[in-house]
């Protein structure tokens, strides 16, 4: 039997929620049966298993973080196009640390295609036509921009940057600045 009033919206969010508060590992359809005092069965009607649940606040994040860049990026082309996404990433992930974990959680092929990653995709290849480079080498470089935001981003969140100086908002900034140099001065291929 169907409880009134759940719903997989419902559960997804709330879901999201829990994965903030205690950790995107934490989140099962048990944890969130306790939550709404139900049954772990009376929510199977709604889900249908943990990674499914996993799944869905992972498209719930992408599809946030992809609407948050769609607007910073909105008018804004070069360093400023690249901070704004960076920005996006980083702040994301200080207001939503579980969601932003499990924007990381791998999707079959069919299901991230078909996902907002899509659109994360899309914006950083715009970025990079501006700093004029080609495949493979745009390829690359959108590897090493999601190698760094997700890098920095996870070490700042785990306390990495919290025993030294300068500040972490100091490095950002300048790690922001070398990568814009980087792209502005990609090396070519000898080949």
């Amino acid at each position: 039997m169907v409880r009134a009033g759940l719903t997989p919206e419902l559960l997804v969010q709330a879901g999201a929620e829990l994965a903030d508060e205690k950790g995107f590992d934490q989140v099962t359809v048990s944890a969130l049966a306790r939550r709404f005092d139900v049954k772990v069965a009376s929510l199977y009607w709604h889900l249908d298993s943990s990674e499914g649940l996993r799944t869905r606040i992972a498209l719930l994040a992408l599809e946030e973080m992809a609407d948050r860049a769609a607007s910073a990026l909105a008018g804004r082309a070069g360093k400023d196009a690249l901070t704004a996404l960076a920005n996006v990433y980083r702040d994301y992930a200080r207001e939503h640390p579980g969601r932003y974990a499990a924007a990381q959680h791998r999707l079959d092929p069919q299901t991230a295609a078909a996902s907002a990653g899509v659109r994360h995709a899309e914006f950083t290849r715009a970025i990079l036509r501006g700093y004029d480079l080609t495949e493979p080498d745009q390829t690359h470089a959108v590897r090493l921009l999601g190698s760094f935001f997700n890098g920095y981003v996870s070490l700042e969140s785990g306390g990495g940057f919290d025993h030294s100086s300068p500040d972490s908002q100091q490095s950002w900034e300048r790690l922001l600045d070398a990568l814009d140099a980087l792209l502005r001065n990609w090396p070519r291929n000898p080949r």
